[in-house]
C-alpha cells in the first residue's frame, strides 16, 4: 500500500510549507537571503531488480538552500547603518567567536563599540600612518572601538585670502613726509609712519570696507581673530620707492592683526624669528601690486633695512611668531594672497581660509564606500579609525546559519578570505542604508498555495489507499 509514499509527500509539503513560511517571516528582516526546499525522489533498488517495473517509494528533502541574490538598497536616517552592494559579508565577532552577516544595522554601544543589533562588534583593518600616508593593516581585525576623547587641535599655519580690491576706487593714500620707525626708512611705501599713518581704529586711514577676518587657532586650540586691511597707494608719488614698477598699474598695502596686535612681515621671507609681538605703533605692510589684467604681478616685504624684497612664492607673506598669552606655541602664519584680483567691480570677499582648527568632540562616524572609517568631531576635523574588514567564502550555500542574521564557516563553505571592500569579488559599502531582504511576497504567497496543494493531494493519496484497504478487509 501507498501509505509510506503519500506519508512522505505529506513531509516534504509540509518542509516546503515551513520554509515558505520562514521567507514570509522574514521579509522585512535587513540582510536576509530567502531559501527554497529542494526535493528528491526515492527508489528502493536490490541487485539484481528489474527497474523498468520498479514504483517510487516517495520523496525526501535533499537540500534547504539559501539563495544569496542582492537585495534592493533602501536609503535610512541613520549614519551607522551599512548596506553592501555586491558579494562579501561583514564580519563580526563576540566572546563567542566569529561570524559573517549581511544585515548591517550597526550603533555604538555603552564602551564606544559598534556594535549590531545583537552585540557582535563590527571588526575592521587597523590603520597604519607613516609620515602622512595611511596604510592598513590587512592582516589583522580590531574591534571598531570610537575614544570620546577630545580631539587634538591643530594651530594654524597658513591662510588663503580670495578677495577683489575695486580697481575703480578713488581713495588712495600719500605715505611720504614724516620720519621714518626704526630702521623703516622715509618715503618708502612699507612706511606705516610717514605721510597717511595706518589705524586699523580710524576708517580714514585704510579704503574704506577693505577689510575682513577670519578665526585661526593657536597649538593649544584656543581661537584669535586675524583682521586684514587693504588701502590702495597713491600712483603720483615722485620717490622711487613710492612709484611702482612699470609694469604695475596700482599698488596696495595690507595690514594683518592678530587680536589687535599687528602682525610684522618676516624679514628674512621666511618662517622664524624670536616670537616678539610688534609693537603698537610699529605697523609694517606688505605690499601687493597688480597687472593691467587685475591679476597679482609682484608681492614684497621689507627686509631689516627696510629695502623692498619680492616673497618667495608670489603672493605669499610670512609672518613674524606671535606670542600669545594662552601658553600655547608663538603663532606663525603665511598668507597666500596671490588669489586677490583688482577688476572694476566693487571690493567683495570669495573666500577666507585657514588649516588649523580647535578641540572637538566625538560627534560619530562616516564610513566611505571603500570602507575607511572616519571619527567625527565638532571641530570639523576627522580621523582615520581603520578600514571595514568584509569576507568571503567560495560556496556561500556552504555556511551555516546560525540565527540573529548571522552565518559561520565550514568545510562545505570553504576557507573565509578577508579583504578591502571594492577589491577582487568583493562589493562596496553604502552608508546610512540598509540592504532589504530578498523574499518577495507575491512569490512566497504562490509557493505556498502549491504547497498547500501537494499537502492535500498527498492526504488524499492516503484517504484512498484506506479506502482500499478497507475493501480488501470487507472480503467475506
Amino acid at each position: 500500500m501507498p501509505f509510506r509514499i503519500a506519508l512522505s509527500g505529506l513531509n516534504a509539503a509540509s518542509a516546503d510549507l515551513k520554509v515558505t513560511g520562514n521567507n514570509i517571516a522574514n521579509s522585512a528582516t535587513v540582510g536576509f537571503k530567502k531559501s527554497r526546499a529542494e526535493f528528491v525522489d526515492v527508489y528502493a533498488a536490490a541487485y539484481g531488480a528489474i527497474g523498468s517495473i520498479t514504483p517510487g517509494s516517495g520523496v525526501r528533502t535533499a537540500n534547504l538552500r539559501q539563495i544569496f541574490s542582492q537585495g534592493n538598497i533602501e536609503y535610512t536616517d541613520n549614519s551607522t547603518d551599512l548596506a553592501i552592494t555586491g558579494k562579501g559579508f561583514f564580519v563580526v565577532e563576540d566572546d563567542k567567536g566569529r561570524y559573517l552577516t549581511r544585515n548591517g544595522t550597526f550603533g555604538v554601544d555603552r564602551n564606544l563599540k559598534v556594535v549590531n543589533s545583537t552585540g557582535q562588534t563590527l571588526q575592521i583593518f587597523p590603520p597604519v600612518t607613516v609620515g602622512t600616508t595611511t596604510t592598513f593593516n590587512t592582516g589583522s581585525l580590531v574591534d571598531l572601538q570610537l575614544q570620546n576623547t577630545v580631539g587634538t587641535p591643530q594651530a594654524t599655519t597658513r591662510m588663503n585670502v580670495s578677495l577683489n580690491v575695486d580697481a575703480d576706487n578713488a581713495t588712495t593714500f600719500d605715505v611720504e613726509g614724516a620720519a621714518a620707525y626704526g630702521t623703516i626708512p622715509v618715503n618708502s611705501r612699507f612706511n606705516a609712519n610717514a605721510g597717511t599713518q595706518f589705524d586699523p581704529t580710524d576708517p580714514n586711514t585704510f579704503t574704506p570696507n577693505h577689510l575682513t577676518a577670519q578665526t585661526v587657532y593657536d597649538s593649544l586650540g584656543g581661537s584669535h581673530v586675524v583682521q586684514i586691511y587693504f588701502r590702495k597707494l597713491e600712483d603720483s608719488n615722485t620717490v622711487s620707492d613710492d612709484i611702482p614698477d612699470a609694469s604695475e598699474a596700482s599698488t596696495w598695502q595690507t595690514y594683518v592683526y592678530l587680536d589687535g596686535n599687528p602682525l610684522q612681515p618676516s624679514s628674512t621671507g621666511v618662517a622664524g624669528g624670536a616670537g616678539v609681538n610688534a609693537a603698537p605703533n610699529n605697523r609694517v605692510p606688505a605690499v601687493i601690486g597688480f597687472a593691467g589684467d587685475g591679476t597679482v604681478l609682484s608681492s614684497e616685504y621689507p627686509d631689516g633695512a627696510g629695502t623692498p624684497q619680492a616673497t618667495t612664492v608670489l603672493g605669499e607673506v610670512v609672518y613674524e611668531p606671535f606670542a600669545t598669552t594662552t601658553g600655547s606655541l608663538p603663532v606663525q602664519i603665511s598668507i597666500d594672497f596671490g588669489s586677490i584680483t583688482q577688476f572694476g567691480s566693487d571690493f567683495a570677499v570669495n573666500e577666507v581660509s585657514q588649516d588649523g582648527f580647535s578641540t572637538g568632540r566625538l560627534t560619530g562616524f562616516d564610513v566611505e564606500d571603500n570602507g575607511v572609517v572616519f571619527a567625527r568631531y565638532t571641530n570639523g576635523n576627522k580621523e582615520v579609525l581603520g578600514m571595514t574588514a568584509m569576507a568571503s567564502v567560495a560556496n556561500p550555500q556552504g555556511l551555516r546559519q546560525q540565527g540573529d542574521s548571522l552565518w559561520t564557516e565550514t568545510f562545505d563553505a570553504g576557507d573565509t578570505v578577508l579583504g578591502q571592500p571594492g577589491t577582487a569579488s568583493l562589493g562596496l559599502i553604502q552608508a546610512g542604508a540598509l540592504e532589504a531582504s530578498t523574499v518577495e511576497i507575491a512569490d512566497e504567497l504562490v509557493s505556498m498555495i502549491v504547497a498547500q496543494r501537494a499537502y492535500q493531494a498527498n492526504a488524499q493519496v492516503i484517504s484512498t489507499a484506506d479506502q482500499l484497504t478497507q475493501t480488501l478487509l470487507n472480503i467475506r
